[in-house]
């Protein structure tokens, strides 16, 4: 971490430390940018305002996307989890996804941590109050604290902050999280400077006391006996693996009276005063140094060991009953609340109208951490008065003696509509200001962090003068998650689900190193170690496979699966666990997998045509009127963002290459 300086020209200024921010600063500092990090709160910097879970559905598969371009969410997941469990394991490896559950308060400090300790990143405590606009380019933000930042590029990281109001029942409670602040006046600001702002809805379950749960009433479900890890450790050496344990030996730095003395050349005289200030410095060392190797090798238990249980129960008869009842109270159907809500994760109040016909919902009881009682109910979402709230809780099966600790509560917020960004996540009305989270109207941790990690690294990318990184949809679920919010945007909390990819196959989660080596050395955020490690692990996939699919291994292996794999090489069945893995989905779908490559390979050229910026659709003969106002508001920079906008047909996408191809000779 570097100092602080109210006149310096930051390259990149990140406003915000959620998840988004965290990514978003780590990728611009570790490019060599000098970044400056502002949050309103140092204390709740990568905060999980909700279920402290990483991954699950599709969400695993970009933590792990996030590993493989140099990001942290998945070593720090990993370093601080308390359960770990890979979801659809019935259903075929390409839709199978990691899930971790984690320790909420370890997994924000070593975030807090990792960033404290980056170079060429100052991370400061202020609220940002003004977009700071100098002929349609960003130069920097002001605060509360009356003291403006200069910046290159800014990156919007806001969450649900940007005129965040929280509601339980009729009560209403100004702030973008429960016992937290709220940005009013950046929306003010972002409007004047011309961004379109709208509003959305999110919520959060009350937590209880694990004394006051009845386990018995409830179902156990436990951790996996082999945990996957969302790292790619097969690939990492040095500080960057796990070690089983702290250095030892050797490795220990020397810290005697002579090594001290070397190294401090302002000691006092005397020797009794000299011994003391010796000590004094020894002791600090030693615990810097314990702190800089346990954020190294993650001394927090973590990595598949020692893992806590979590629980499922469900609502009854009794919880639908107390709800229908008293519907009106609930700020969402009592009409407090104007912002849209989450599609695929609703309150309970929803679940019961939406799904009438169904007699109960699960619900999972998760450990906030390992040295706490809080339980976090998930599954139980509402915005209910904390009369009703307490009857719910207490009419599910293991609830009945609950204690509340905190309520639940939703927050409505202003998000930017995300057809207003390129594919770089930079704006379209404000040059050098970029958006990433929920202000470009995504919901959970995992689409932040991905997103962040781009709109980070493509902010340092613009002050070095170098090209954006924009991922396609067959590349990586990140490329899929941004690609849909700039060409179709989001009435409500976007969420990434495997069904939203169309080459989904494509996008194992134990492929993330080899869709997305170039773009990771393009980014510049792989060590030189890394690097080789990953070219190396992709050589040794590519012999096997072609080895197995010139002999009789491909056939055996796609007739009786892994029950072929007692006759394979003893090479093969002592590689790393994700190395054979991915030989074996590549072997076992090869049919599948080229069918897709072809199908992209069709849709490339879509992709290489570029669209002036400066086209006058209505000039376009033979354009339907819808989709010449769709191409105008959304200003596609190729035929292939084009064809994937709602509302332009193949009929209108056949007449804009005739035309393109007219005006461009």
């Amino acid at each position: 971490m570097v100092m602080l300086d109210l006149n310096k020209l930051y390259d990149v200024i990140v406003c915000g430390a959620g998840h988004a921010g965290c990514e978003a600063a780590l990728a611009s500092a570790r490019m060599g940018a000098e970044t400056l990090l502002l949050t309103g709160n140092v204390d709740t910097v990568a905060q999980m305002s909700c279920n402290p879970a990483i991954g699950g559905l599709a969400k695993g598969h970009i933590v792990r996307e996030i590993d493989a371009l140099g990001g942290e969410m998945a070593v720090n997941s990993d370093a601080t989890g308390i359960q770990f469990r890979v979801l659809n394991m019935s259903k075929g490896p390409a839709v199978q996804s990691p899930r971790a559950q984690c320790d909420k308060k370890a997994y924000q400090y070593r975030m807090k941590a990792v960033l404290e300790r980056t170079p060429h990143l100052t991370m400061f405590q202020a609220e940002v109050t003004e977009l700071l606009v100098k002929d349609g380019r960003v130069a920097g933000v002001g605060t509360n604290l009356g003291a403006n930042f200069k910046g290159k590029t800014v990156v919007l990281t806001t969450g649900t902050f940007l005129k965040g109001l929280m509601h339980v029942g009729s009560s209403k409670t100004i702030g973008g999280r429960m016992g937290d602040f709220s940005s009013n006046l950046l929306s003010d600001s972002l409007m004047k400077a011309g961004i379109k702002l709208e509003r959305l809805k999110t919520g959060t379950p009350a937590r209880i006391l694990v004394d006051s749960i009845d386990f018995d009433k409830c179902d156990i479900q436990y951790g996996d006996v082999n945990p996957c890890l969302f790292g790619f450790y097969d690939t990492r050496i040095d500080v960057e693996a796990e070690p089983p344990a702290l250095p030892q030996g050797e490795n220990i730095p020397d810290f005697s009276d002579e090594a001290l003395e070397k190294r401090y050349t302002d000691l006092p005289d005397s020797s009794g005063r000299r011994a003391k200030v010796l000590s004094a410095r020894r002791s600090h060392l030693q615990k810097m140094f314990h702190v800089e190797q346990s954020l190294a090798f993650g001394d927090f238990v973590g990595f598949g060991r020692n893992q806590m249980c979590c629980y499922e129960t469900e609502t009854s008869e009794l919880t639908k009953q107390i709800i229908m009842a008293n519907l009106k109270r609930s700020a969402m159907y009592g009409g407090e609340i104007k912002g849209i809500g989450p599609r695929y994760c609703p309150s309970i109040e929803d679940k019961m109208v939406r799904f009438a016909s169904h007699e109960t919902h699960r619900l999972f009881l998760e450990p906030e951490g390992r040295f706490t009682a809080e339980w976090y109910i998930n599954g139980l979402s509402t915005s209910m008065p904390l009369d009703v709230q307490l009857d719910i809780i207490r009419s599910v099966a293991g609830l009945e003696r609950a204690e509340v600790e905190r309520p639940a509560y939703a927050v409505e917020y202003d998000y930017a509509p995300p057809t207003q960004l390129k594919g770089s996540l930079e704006s379209k009305i404000v040059e050098g200001l970029f958006c990433a989270g929920q202000i470009n109207g995504t919901s959970g941790y995992e689409e932040a962090a991905g997103q962040g990690l781009l709109a980070g690294a493509n902010a340092a990318a613009k002050v070095f003068d170098k090209q954006p990184i924009v991922l396609k949809r067959h590349e990586s679920y990140i490329g899929v998650l941004i690609d849909d919010l700039v060409t179709k945007g989001t009435k409500e909390p976007y969420r990434m689900f495997t069904s939203r990819a169309e080459y989904r196959l494509l996008l194992n989660h134990s492929s993330a190193e080899m869709r997305l080596f170039e773009a990771g050395c393009s980014l510049g955020l792989l060590s030189p170690a890394r690097k080789t490690a990953i070219e190396k692990k992709n050589a040794i996939i590519s012999e096997y496979v072609e080895r197995f699919e010139s002999g009789k291994e491909s056939l055996l292996l796609r007739r009786d699966g892994e029950v072929a794999l007692k006759g394979l090489p003893v090479g093969f069945l002592c590689l790393p666990d994700s190395t054979r893995e991915e030989i074996l989905y590549r072997v076992m779908y090869k049919g599948y997998l080229d069918r897709d490559l072809r199908q992209i390979e069709k849709s490339r050229n879509y992709e290489s045509i570029k669209i002036p910026q400066d086209i006058d659709y209505s000039a376009v003969k033979g354009l339907r009127i819808e989709a010449s106002q769709k191409l105008k508001e959304f200003a596609p920079m190729t035929v292939g963002l084009a064809s994937r906008i709602s509302g332009v047909s193949p009929a209108d996408v056949g007449v804009l290459i005739v035309y393109l191809k007219t005006l461009l000779g």
